[in-house]
């Protein structure tokens, strides 16, 4: 339920700034991916990280390099498989959101990880 609305609520936060949902849930046998958006001709993999609070450090910092190569691999296989190989210009960016339903604050980092 959380991740649901951590997933929503970064969303509408990347909407507000100009991108555009293309797909939420992304799975394939090398992980999943949160979202994936458009910004102008950009594909943008998103992954989304919700933390209650910073004592064991920013959300972000979670995002493991074994996190970061499954991510990649699965918007290769995104890639391969829903675009037909084809490969626009892509990023990948993370949401942080820390805090809860009554009280959050959300931050994109752009360009998290190659």
């Amino acid at each position: 339920a959380d991740g649901a609305w951590a997933e929503q609520r970064a969303q509408k936060h990347l909407e507000r700034h100009g991108l555009t949902l293309i797909e939420r849930n992304f799975a394939s046998r090398f992980g999943e991916i949160d979202l994936i958006m458009r910004d102008r001709a950009t594909l943008v993999f998103v992954e989304v990280r919700l933390r209650r609070n910073l004592d064991f450090g920013h959300p972000a910092e979670t995002v493991t390099h074994a996190k970061r190569a499954r991510i990649r691999r699965t918007a290769a296989y995104y890639l391969k498989h829903r675009r037909g190989g084809a490969a626009p210009d892509c990023r990948f960016d993370v949401v942080a959101i820390v805090g809860g339903r009554e009280r959050s604050s959300t931050e994109r980092l752009r360009d998290a990880f190659y």
